[in-house]
């Protein structure tokens, strides 16, 4: 049995991540903001009030998971805010950014004490972070934010490295969630996937930007 670390944990991909590990045998810290019935109904550890911007929340957490060794943690929790050339405004993309990659980066670091040599590292990104794959424009926030969260995967995957921890860089597909109006594949088809490429995931293959379905994905 592994203990997995899953953010953004109280819904969609994040609930079916966990629901898949506990189904799996493995031990499950659920982070979240606040806790949602289905969450609950799992009976996995919750650690709730997680405001993952938040320094002092940080440190709050660093001290509540003191001593728990994970063999594994998944950087799921996100935000899309919708927006184009004309109507993107500064704030929205400044809230992208502290989001989707500055907070996985800080929590990253700090669970450093938690993780070990052979633990692994999945940061859930999106192909829209992809510079080579677009070709629609717009949501200018929502990619720039992922495609400076697939650079800091990258210098984890080389930092890490020394210390045995493994790091991929993982988009989930197009899932049905409420951040995308539930249109797409059903979260539990894309936590499998997300789950298959994890236990693949070697020092070998560390810091490379898969999609949930084995796709190997351009930068």
């Amino acid at each position: 049995m592994a203990s997995w670390l899953v953010t953004g944990s109280n819904r969609g991909i994040g609930l079916a991540l966990c629901r898949l590990l506990q189904a799996q045998g493995h031990s499950v810290v659920a982070l979240c903001r606040t806790p949602s019935a289905e969450l609950q109904k799992l009976g996995v550890r919750i650690e709730a009030g997680i405001e993952l911007t938040s320094a002092l929340s940080l440190e709050d957490l660093a001290r509540r998971l003191a001593g728990v060794r994970l063999d594994g943690a998944i950087l799921n929790a996100g935000v899309l805010e919708g927006d184009d050339l004309e109507s993107f405004s500064a704030e929205s993309l400044r809230r992208q950014f502290e989001v989707n990659a500055l907070a996985p980066l800080l929590l990253a670091r700090s669970l450093l004490p938690n993780l070990k040599a052979g633990s692994k590292l999945g940061l859930i990104t999106s192909r829209m972070g992809s510079i080579d794959d677009n070709s629609s424009g717009g949501y200018y926030g929502y990619r720039m934010s992922k495609t400076a969260l697939n650079m800091a995967g990258r210098s984890l995957a080389v930092d890490l490295r020394p210390r045995g921890i493994a790091v991929a860089i993982l988009h989930p597909g197009m899932v049905a969630t409420r951040m995308v109006g539930f249109s797409g594949c059903p979260p539990e088809q894309a936590a499998s996937g997300l789950l298959t490429r994890l236990e693949a995931l070697t020092l070998e293959n560390s810091s490379s930007f898969w999609h949930a379905n084995g796709e190997e994905l351009p930068w």
